[in-house]
């Protein structure tokens, strides 16, 4: 079986290179072919379009940053859609909307073609070593056929329900880590504040019921420094609004949702929309003159877990 494999940033060449480190046969395409270059070393093919990528594959996977991008790849006369036969199987993995991935799957079923939306969640570091978590969105049957490729990827795989169910879940999830980061923020800027050690401050919410997957990662390179999380604030502010979206459809009125938003625009018009998501602990720094920085702290998240092949989570 070949995997074509669209979209090489942060995210998408880390599941790329799992994959090949696991002796699956790629084609691989990005804009920048540059992004390609390790993969190809590895022994993955160069496609020079999507169209000739989906030509070549069995399933076909988009990694993309952005629901227009994935728009443009998928629907333009050198796109995805154009190089389909029946019996392929399209898988979504970008962070997008659930009406957004359903529109374009009705128009990949006319080719004969299935799809799943399967966002990840657990950061580039849990990517890199084989070990996110993997949300799918498919018939049973389809999830069936793609589900062993998906146990290479990742670790942790929930058959979310019908095809868009896994991509309002992502965005849920993006918005609760986002609510987290900002609250960590301004817990680690008040501690600096009321004179306590950071190094202190890190390992007593740890012990905590403070705790959670996003001070583990992201308190840590706040605090070194680096603030290197592989995430843009960009990216933050498409997910919150995709999720306040999801909200108004819905006819729920949110209270903390708008503030994030808010927040992340502030941000971005600070610092720029390819920022660092972490650093927008920045505003609170220049409000303080406050440096919310500690020795000790890597620049970086490396997953320590052993990479192991994926399984199931049953309900």
């Amino acid at each position: 079986m070949v995997i074509g494999f669209i979209g090489l940033g942060n995210l998408g060449e880390k599941l790329a290179r799992t994959l090949s480190r696991n002796n699956i046969e790629l084609v691989v395409h990005d804009i920048d072919k540059e992004k390609a270059n390790t993969l190809i070393k590895e022994g993955a093919c160069w496609a020079d379009s999507p169209r000739i990528l989906a030509e070549k594959s069995d399933q076909i996977i988009t990694c993309l940053p952005s629901p227009q991008i994935c728009r443009e790849v998928m629907e333009s006369p050198n796109g995805i859609i154009s190089g389909l036969q029946q019996g392929k199987i399209w898988i979504e993995m970008s962070t997008t909307s659930k009406d957004e991935v359903i529109r374009l799957a009705k128009k990949v079923e006319e080719k004969g073609v299935a799809s799943s939306d399967c966002p990840v969640s657990g950061g580039c570091h849990k990517a890199a070593s084989g070990n996110i978590s993997i949300f799918s969105g498919a018939e049973r049957k389809v999830f069936n056929q793609i589900k062993p490729l998906l146990f290479i990827m990742g670790k942790k795989v929930l058959h979310t329900g019908k095809l868009g169910t896994a991509s309002i879940l992502k965005v849920m999830t993006n918005y609760l880590a986002t609510a987290n980061l900002i609250t960590l923020c301004e817990a680690l800027t008040t501690m600096k504040g009321a004179g306590l050690n950071l190094a202190t401050t890190f390992e007593a919410i740890k012990i905590s019921s403070g705790n959670s997957f996003v001070h583990e990662t992201e308190s840590q390179v706040i605090l070194n420094g680096s603030r290197d999380i592989n995430f843009t604030m960009g990216l933050v502010l498409k997910d919150i609004e995709m999720f306040q979206d999801l909200a108004i459809n819905n006819n729920i009125s949110l209270d903390i949702s708008p503030e994030l938003i808010r927040i992340f625009k502030e941000g971005i018009s600070l610092f720029g929309k390819h920022e660092n998501s972490p650093n927008i602990i920045r505003r609170l720094e220049e409000q303080t003159g406050l440096n919310i920085t500690e020795v000790g702290f890597p620049p970086n998240i490396l997953d320590k877990e052993p990479e192991s092949l994926g399984f199931e989570v049953k309900l």
